[in-house]
């Protein structure tokens, strides 16, 4: 099988962090075909210029190509203008014509992670090389890009002549059946965990590692400092946990947009309240090691991979009831749900949490998920239907 794959979401020397599920995806895939990664870069007309203030400037630095984890990788500019949704999807496509055209005869299917404007581009793109396409969501691009009216109008008109939607929760595949997606062209694929990394490891051998005191109660939150990932619901909500567990202890790994407010709660509320910034991916292990609990309160969710590498290491989750978190957090074993953007509701779940003594063996057995290794097998079966099934052709609506 000959596969391009097309998406925004994947790292790079800037951006060594960004999204390390599709890094290790398609990693895993191209094991098992003939891989091509576009992974595109946002650009526009001087935004070199401005890459003080632009996400788009600072990445004028990726090349045009590199190798990446034993991978190679092309970064082409797609053309993007700030505020101007609804042509994100037509200058992405038009952005990756002539390149793509290169592909004709060369590839069996197109797999683009993420819905607009990758997927749908990829919709229409693969639609002139006579190949299908097969769309993967991830959480927000389902959820949240569709109520908007830049981005609905092509989401409801391409998505459903995707050859395959892949969705990593049972509520995005019910999400993309809303957007007009034939049921039988969805496929729930649940993401995988690097199992070398996230196992049961002693908690007190990360705490001495991390530097970390043994005999507090953590709290840990990994993920971006973004308002709708619920950081500051979190940092309202263990503003009151501090209160009332003084041996609580609330430490958050990222960076984001975010973080000026939360060093403002940092300050107010001491040292039981720690930002450690981003850290490379391989010792998001050792934080999770080191936790009593881990909180994500995010305000929607596909299948968040930090619940899964929670999970494998053996530490309970209190997390939002959104997206497909209940899907995860399915047992009393594995953690607590709670409503979104309630801080209070937060609060009391968290007090429970570290006052709660369990088995982390137990939760890393009820709450397994599997590797990558089988996660890129599901894929290939979703890829190897969609070339055997086609796609309906974008002229015959």
């Amino acid at each position: 099988m000959r596969v391009l794959a097309i998406t925004n979401l994947f790292p790079n020397r800037q951006r060594p962090l960004l999204a390390p599920y599709n890094l290790q995806q398609l990693t895993a895939l191209g094991e098992l075909c003939e891989l091509d990664i576009m992974a595109t870069i946002p650009w526009f007309p001087g935004s070199r210029l401005l890459s003080r203030w632009t996400y788009s400037g600072r990445m004028h630095r990726v090349p045009r190509a590199e190798q990446y984890r034993g991978l190679w990788v092309e970064h082409p500019r797609v053309l993007y203008i700030p505020r101007m949704l609804g042509l994100s999807g037509p200058l992405y496509a038009a952005s990756l014509l002539t390149r793509v055209l290169r592909y004709r005869g060369k590839i069996d299917v197109i797999f683009s992670a993420w819905a607009y404007p990758d997927g749908c581009a990829s919709v229409a793109l693969a639609d002139l090389l006579g190949v299908p396409a097969v769309v993967k969501l991830h959480g927000s691009d389902a959820n949240v890009l569709p109520e908007l009216a830049g981005a609905q109008p092509y989401l409801r008109f391409l998505l459903p002549r995707a050859a395959r939607v892949v969705a990593v929760s049972r509520q995005l595949g019910r999400r993309a059946c809303q957007l007009g997606v034939d049921p039988e062209r969805v496929a729930v694929v649940y993401n995988g965990i690097d199992s070398g990394l996230f196992h049961v490891r002693d908690r007190a051998q990360a705490r001495a590692k991390l530097g970390l005191p043994r005999g507090r109660k953590i709290i840990l939150y990994v993920g971006n400092l973004l308002e709708t990932k619920g950081i500051l619901d979190l940092s309202v909500a263990f503003e009151q946990v501090s209160a009332r567990q003084p041996h609580s202890m609330l430490i958050a790994v990222g960076e984001g947009s975010a973080r000026s407010v939360c060093e403002e709660y940092a300050h107010r509320i001491g040292p039981q309240m720690k930002l450690v910034g981003a850290v490379p991916f391989e010792e998001v292990s050792t934080w999770l090691a080191a936790c009593d609990v881990l909180t994500l309160p995010s305000w929607n969710e596909g299948t968040p991979n930090v619940v899964l590498e929670a999970y494998a290491c053996g530490r309970r989750v209190v997390a939002t009831d959104v997206g497909g978190i209940p899907d995860l957090v399915h047992s009393d074993t594995l953690g607590e749900l709670v409503a979104v953007r309630d801080p209070s509701a937060l609060a009391d779940a968290l007090c429970r949490a570290t006052e709660r003594e369990y088995e982390p063996a137990e939760v890393a057995s009820i709450g397994a998920h599997g590797d990558w290794q089988s996660n890129a097998a599901h894929l290939y079966q979703v890829l190897e239907a969609a070339i055997k099934t086609r796609r309906p052709k974008l002229r015959r609506r």
